[in-house]
């Protein structure tokens, strides 16, 4: 990939092929009014979004990775697995998100059921009111219509009141195993990322194996500055990446102008001293 002194990276966002609100396009144009140079789309579970990104970016002169993010489950919780160049044409990896598509599909509707249960009902069809992508309904779909019909103030308010982990409403998703994800990636000719990691609730044991068993799977690289972490957890997971030999990838993770954390190209650069996963593309 092609470096200079206006080099920018942003290599996680969400559109509305997932739980993002804006289309690849509109994601795209962002990114670019933002400075980004190096791009990638990476949506949850989904590619479909993949094809308007790429040519958005190329119109736009920006560089473009395709890009995915997977949902796993270790440790009895949800792991998050980017993608970053990966085939979007391949078998393997098509066939595995289609599966976790419809485990989501089952899922959502228990956390319908859930929610009438609680009192609030009608909260399937009003969350798929909001996705763009019918076929890839979450708990964000969910959490914007609560929030617009006055049951929470706030994103956040649904997550602590219904959604999170052990709350009312959560359902447990039946995601990909850490192996199959990883196998999906490698198998797309792709590079495996562990995303966001200061957002897991894991013990430093199971970090330590985490970080030791991605490592052995053939996993490459690991999230360091990201709109999901904190300035201290930059400097954490950078000397995680520099303890287990990682490359260091970033993104904003950006959603939505009014819920992200971080826009799209305002992450503060890297550790000079860490290679970039961007090195490793071909």
């Amino acid at each position: 990939m092609t470096e200079s002194l206006a080099f920018k990276a942003d290599l996680h966002c969400h559109s509305t092929a997932s739980d993002g609100v804006l289309a690849p396009v509109e994601v795209a144009a962002r990114a670019h009014a933002n400075g980004v140079t190096l791009w990638s789309l990476t949506d949850h579970d989904e590619i479909r979004g993949i094809p308007q990104a790429r040519e958005a970016a190329r119109s736009l002169g920006m560089q473009f990775v395709s890009g995915i993010e997977i949902s796993v489950s270790w440790a009895e919780h949800t792991l998050h697995v980017v993608g970053l160049n990966i085939d979007i044409e391949n078998r393997r990896l098509n066939q595995g998100l289609e599966q976790i598509r419809r485990d989501r599909e089952t899922r959502a509707h228990l956390m319908a059921d859930k929610l009438a249960e609680l009192g609030i009902a009608g909260t399937y069809e009003g969350a798929l009111s909001y996705a763009g992508n019918p076929n890839l309904l979450s708990r964000t779909h969910f959490a914007r219509y609560l929030v617009e019909q006055g049951y929470c103030k706030s994103m956040q308010d649904v997550f602590d009141r219904y959604l999170a982990d052990g709350k009312p409403a959560y359902v447990a998703g039946q995601w990909a195993g850490l192996d199959e994800a990883l196998d999906w990636i490698h198998d797309a000719g792709g590079i495996a990322v562990i995303a966001h990691p200061g957002r897991y609730k894991y013990s430093r044991r199971e970090f330590t194996t985490l970080f030791r068993t991605f490592k052995l799977m053939g996993g490459k690289g690991i999230e360091v500055v990201t709109g999901s972490h904190t300035p201290d957890q930059y400097h954490q997971y950078a000397n995680v990446a520099r303890q287990y030999g990682f490359l260091a990838s970033c993104g904003s993770d950006f959603h939505s102008p009014k819920e992200s954390r971080m826009d799209l190209g305002r992450l503060p650069p890297m550790p000079s001293d860490l290679v970039p996963v961007w090195k490793a593309f071909n």
